[in-house]
């Protein structure tokens, strides 16, 4: 009898000693994830954006340099005229010249091409360029390509890039209903500070 409660008080204790290792080592995991979204999300801050050119719906050619001197919105999405895709890409259209009264330009970015960018703006009326990164060239370098097995998409990430070419924001939990709104203001701040 008194052996059988010393093995149940030890099993009790082993099974507490195990379940509160677990706990920390779950802690320390959720801590290592945790510290490294908040790391890859401030990564891009005060880093000079990376050069592209690339083309838009219209076979027009745009480079990073043509945009010194003014506010530039780069936001990645993942598919042409996918329901979130779509619903981010009017409430742009819908503040767009809210954004040029700010110096600001937006330009959508996916992996999709030309020929789909053209018939996504066509559909929309889209009144800003968004951008053909079919070779995922500038997607890569911000490190925002996820693979889904056979194919590649960006994912819903954006950055907000001053007159001077350097990342201000860096945008990695997006809300299509109310990303636009979010970005405008946040230009709008910025331009505030002294």
């Amino acid at each position: 009898m008194k052996m059988t409660r010393t093995i149940t008080i030890l099993r009790t204790g082993l099974i507490s000693l195990c379940l509160t290792a677990g706990l920390i080592n779950f802690t320390h995991a959720a801590n290592e994830v945790f510290s490294k979204s908040s790391t890859d999300q401030k990564q891009w801050v005060g880093q000079p954006a990376p050069e592209f050119r690339l083309q838009d719906q219209n076979g027009i050619w745009h480079e990073l340099k043509d945009f010194r001197g003014k506010w530039l919105v780069l936001y990645f999405y993942p598919k042409d005229d996918s329901p979130g895709c779509t619903q981010e890409a009017n409430r742009f259209k819908a503040l767009s010249s809210q954004f040029t009264q700010s110096n600001a330009v937006v330009m959508g970015v996916s992996l999709d091409d030309v020929a789909s960018h053209k018939k996504f703006s066509d559909k929309l009326g889209l009144t800003f360029p968004i951008l053909a990164d079919s070779d995922h060239q500038l997607a890569e370098k911000f490190g925002i390509v996820r693979n889904m097995g056979i194919m590649k998409i960006a994912k819903r990430e954006s950055f907000l890039i001053d007159p001077k070419g350097t990342v201000v924001y860096h945008y990695t939990s997006v809300n299509t209903q109310t990303h636009a709104d979010e970005v405008l203001k946040d230009v709008k701040r910025l331009q505030q500070k002294p």
